[in-house]
């Protein structure tokens, strides 16, 4: 039975569960380990993706994006900590196409820290096909799939990254609908890193304080996409709050 349709079925009993608290609900960091191999995993939608190669070649496996510069960065400078990095967005992906390929592209690669970034699509088809207006619907599924994550994954960290957006192209000239509809999901995503304890990134705020010295298409090109200056605030912004809880990744 495929990941999406089990979660669904179990949410109910899932609500009402008592669920085995991972131990980094009882401190704010977890320790730096022993030189074990520590694995991070990306995965989201097309700002992840960044045209990440499909093969294994080491060249192109990452892909082009924030997760590219947090893994070069963090891999060049820290050897010894045997970090793996592993990209597995998927450009157009919602939180839907998530949870139908959850148990294969992150449950058993059994990660250490899961870091995600989804929404901006879930907003996109919203607004196309009117429907979920309030992103009820999106903050149901993603709560189920966290919810078993921290149940596969007990010690794992989980970092939920903020959807975003600039007014720039497409967005600018339906701005009106853009802003309040994404502003409901970054509501969903902020609440969920608070009942999860995951590590929040708030992105949104990193643009809008950018765009205080360069126009917003210098760091967003189409209000959705970052340019390579806007991938970096992502990767600062991500290594800035995901190392105040994880030692390994500072």
């Amino acid at each position: 039975m495929p990941l999406t349709r089990r979660l669904f079925l179990h949410q109910a009993t899932l609500a009402t569960a008592a669920l085995p608290l991972p131990r980094h609900f009882f401190s704010d960091t977890i320790p730096v380990g022993d030189g074990q191999s520590f694995t991070v995993l990306f995965q989201g939608d097309s700002i992840t993706d960044g045209n990440r190669g499909r093969t294994d070649d080491p060249n192109h496996i990452m892909g082009h994006g924030y997760a590219f510069s947090i893994a070069s960065r963090l891999g060049a400078d820290h050897p010894e900590r045997n970090l793996t990095f592993i990209n597995k967005g998927i450009s157009g992906n919602t939180i839907t196409d998530l949870a139908a390929r959850w148990e294969a592209e992150a449950l058993a690669l059994k990660p250490d820290v899961v870091s995600i970034l989804i929404g901006v699509n879930d907003v996109f088809f919203a607004l196309r096909n009117q429907q979920d207006p309030e992103g009820s619907s999106f903050g149901e599924r993603y709560s189920t799939l966290l919810t078993a994550t921290q149940q596969a994954l007990p010690n794992a960290v989980l970092v939920l990254g903020e959807p975003f957006i600039l007014p720039i192209g497409p967005v600018k000239e339906n701005l009106s609908a853009w802003q309040p509809a994404v502003a409901k999901r970054q509501t969903v995503v902020r609440n969920l890193a608070k009942r999860f304890n995951a590590v929040f990134v708030g992105y949104q705020q990193v643009f809008q304080d950018a765009c205080k010295m360069a126009p917003a298409d210098y760091w967003i090109w189409d209000g959705i996409h970052p340019t390579v200056p806007g991938h970096e605030l992502m990767a600062r912004a991500w290594l800035r709050q995901v190392g105040k809880r994880v030692p390994q990744l500072r």
